[in-house]
């Protein structure tokens, strides 16, 4: 079996909240010189393949209204963030997946999806539009949600250093999107994600820390964890902990920056031959192998959004998105 080890890097960010497209440009900079470091600094070790960036890294969803991000912050992709992006891949031989950025797409007309790329050497990989927005707050669209929607809602890249799969934030306090991610063939499991306080990464609830080692075990895959670092000046009304981590296969913390705003890189092996290993050899924990698919009759019936009697508007709004929760709720048993 050919062996495949390396690092991998989550690269926290702390950086002042673009309000406008030209100000993503300072953001992308750092996020460059970034990833100078953590190639650099770990030149002498186990060489850094791999580089993750937060949530929010290039821009945030800022402004109340759809229309709003979309005259002031939203991008189509590929643009000169993703395109820089792959120049240092090029320069380095890495994989970086990139901070998030809003996004339109001339496919999909008045939408805008908060979009991450996994970009190489060769180019972007993948686009990961969030499925599950952070509702009601969050006014960009899941493509679950839209009619006709063709593309592949879970993508996974095989890499050569590896079958990298990614999801964003609150996709994580789903299990299914991360199973889906895992059934897709995904090793490496990359969270990209703005997971704010008080359920950040310290304890008494520490969702952050919970959910990525559960992910981990429970799909055997290496988890590589990229949260904000963001100072509550930088990225109001929340304050960002960090924490920013590592996981393996058996939901161990190989690496982990400290809680708390700012900016850090933590780096970590990961062992993409080991893994297959034991996807290979190991009879229990092997959940992937064990799911039994139709015990589980709540995936046989559409839950959220449900359909609303008023079906004149549906451009997304934060009382919409209530509406649509409270419709969904009502459905519960």
């Amino acid at each position: 079996m050919e062996q495949i080890r390396y690092s991998a890097a989550a690269c926290q960010t702390d950086l002042s909240n673009p309000v406008e497209r030209r100000a993503m440009r300072a953001n992308t900079d750092r996020m460059l010189s970034m990833i100078d470091s953590a190639v650099n600094g770990s030149a002498p070790f186990l060489p850094v393949r791999l580089v993750v960036f937060p949530e929010f890294a290039h821009a945030a969803p800022v402004f109340a209204t759809v229309g709003e991000l979309r005259e002031k912050l939203a991008v189509e992709i590929p643009n000169e963030h993703t395109e820089r992006l792959t120049l240092k891949a090029r320069e380095h031989n890495i994989y970086i997946q990139s901070g998030s950025m809003l996004e339109v797409d001339p496919k999909w007309p008045g939408v805008v999806f908060n979009t991450t790329c996994l970009i190489g050497p060769e180019g972007i990989l993948y686009k990961y539009r969030k499925v599950n927005p952070w509702i009601p707050f969050e006014v960009n669209a899941s493509p679950h949600d839209i009619e006709g929607y063709d593309e592949p809602l879970f993508p996974v890249a095989d890499t050569p250093i590896g079958r990298i799969g990614c999801a964003i934030c609150y996709d994580w306090i789903f299990p299914e999107a991360i199973r889906q991610l895992a059934a897709n063939g995904a090793e490496v499991l990359v969270r990209v994600s703005a997971y704010m306080d008080p359920w950040g990464a310290t304890e008494p609830m520490d969702w952050w820390t919970i959910v990525n080692r559960c992910r981990a075990l429970e799909n055997t895959a290496y988890v590589v964890a990229a949260n904000q670092g963001a100072s509550l000046k930088h990225y109001p009304p929340y304050s960002w902990p960090g924490g920013s981590q590592v996981i393996d296969y058996d939901g161990r913390i190989l690496a982990q920056a400290s809680p708390g705003p700012g900016e850090r890189i933590v780096v970590a092996p990961i062992d993409i031959s080991a893994l297959r290993h034991e996807r290979e050899v190991r009879r229990g924990h092997h959940m992937l192998a064990h799911l039994r698919t139709e015990a589980y009759p709540v995936y046989q019936q559409h839950q959220y959004p449900p359909p609303l009697a008023d079906r004149q508007d549906t451009v997304l709004t934060y009382e919409r998105n209530n509406a649509l929760i409270d419709e969904a709720k009502r459905n519960i048993k």
